[in-house]
């Protein structure tokens, strides 16, 4: 076991300089101040696309944040795809009776038979009926600020980009669950402005994009990565990103953060997160299957320590010196950006969620390579 003791504290001390290089692209990032967008006169024509199944609950309030947005009604239209719900989420879109909200049923287009990636097919479907130059992409679940589409715009226009991500944070509701969701994901959006920034590799959230119709049409879309369940969003910016150099940006404002709900229960989260662990060994960009796979290994073998304190009990106490000192390496970085999502009260539980936080990335990450997963009432690796 010695062995492993030693393995890990080098593999932590790698991970320690990484989280390093993390914190320091993130602070590096500029700033989108609200000056930049709000003297402006927009006159980009933008799309909002929201993929929706089974979302009656929560499709009229992300339809109402959108059409609450300061930017000019007649550029704005929002195109909600309706993918085979049996809930009342259509009628709850026809509601609205607005010019400016359109609904489709992807049932009317493609045959649920024949459907591999819904969201992709959704997404598709509704950017060939668009109008918008610029496609902007959330789910059913999320609420937007007024000033989101206008800081988007402005983003996309001074920064002639071809593809933006933007931030997303989970709205803490109280609770083990809830507070464990809000730091793990502020970890991955640091993670993911990091990587943006310095173009390491593409990372982002499909809650909160932006992409330029052009550049979608002319990577032909999802072709080659639609027999793909998942993947709509770090999989496209991949392709964006290869045929576009230099044209992906963070938007790193405030102004342009869009929040979502925690999953409800554990159950539902590890649905969640092992399906976006499935597709790790899809990636085209090996950087960050390389990074996964590192940062994999690293809590397999800590996990791997702590059961060797069953029989050892020494290594319990080398389980808790290597996990203090894995949450000096992650602390400082994962606060300041816990702190641009006003939610740096989160940070008083970090440490005490560390070892669930090891135990989580080791079983989802498993479960995603060697499970399936159901998702909106569907089974992985099943068409309907």
């Amino acid at each position: 076991m010695t062995i492993i003791l030693y393995i890990t504290l080098v593999l932590l001390l790698g991970y320690g300089i990484l989280i390093g290089y993390y914190r320091s692209a993130w602070v590096r990032i500029p700033y989108w101040d609200d000056a930049l967008w709000k003297e402006r006169n927009p006159s980009t024509n933008i799309t909002v696309v929201v993929p929706a199944r089974n979302e009656e609950k929560n499709i009229e309030a992300c339809i109402e944040s959108v059409l609450r947005q300061s930017y000019p009604g007649d550029l704005l239209e929002i195109i909600v795809v309706n993918d085979h719900s049996t809930d009342a989420t259509a009628e709850r879109v026809q509601h609205f009776n607005n010019p400016r909200v359109r609904l489709l049923n992807l049932e009317d287009h493609i045959a649920c038979s024949t459907l591999q990636a819904p969201k992709k097919k959704a997404i598709e479907l509704a950017v060939g009926q668009s109008r918008g130059e610029l496609i902007v992409t959330t789910d059913a679940d999320c609420r937007a600020p007024a000033s989101w589409i206008a800081a988007l715009e402005s983003c996309y226009v001074q920064n002639h980009a071809a593809f933006i991500a933007a931030p997303v944070r989970i709205v803490e509701r109280g609770g083990l669950l809830s507070v464990f969701q809000s730091l793990d994901f502020i970890t991955l959006q640091g993670i993911t402005g990091a990587a943006v920034y310095k173009k390491i590799f593409a990372m982002c959230n499909g809650a909160n994009l932006a992409y330029q119709k052009t550049a979608f049409r002319e990577v032909d879309g999802f072709r080659g990565i639609d027999a793909i369940a998942s993947g709509d969003d770090m999989l496209l910016m991949y392709k964006i990103s290869k045929k576009f150099p230099g044209k992906t940006f963070f938007a790193k404002t405030r102004a342009a953060i869009v929040n979502t709900e925690p999953a409800a229960d554990w159950k539902q989260f590890m649905q969640q997160r092992i399906r976006w662990s499935s597709k790790a060994d899809k990636y085209q960009d090996k950087n960050i299957f390389w990074t996964l796979l590192f940062v994999y290994v690293l809590n397999c073998l800590l996990l791997l320590i702590l059961l060797g304190s069953f029989w050892n009990s020494m290594w319990f106490l080398y389980f808790v010196l290597l996990v203090l000192l894995k949450t000096l390496f992650e602390f400082s970085f994962v606060k300041c950006v816990a702190d641009f999502f006003e939610q740096g009260r989160l940070m008083k539980y970090f440490l005490f969620l560390q070892p669930l936080h090891i135990l989580y990335i080791v079983t989802a990450g498993f479960l995603g390579k060697f499970a399936g997963y159901r998702w909106k009432d569907r089974p992985s690796g099943s068409q309907s």
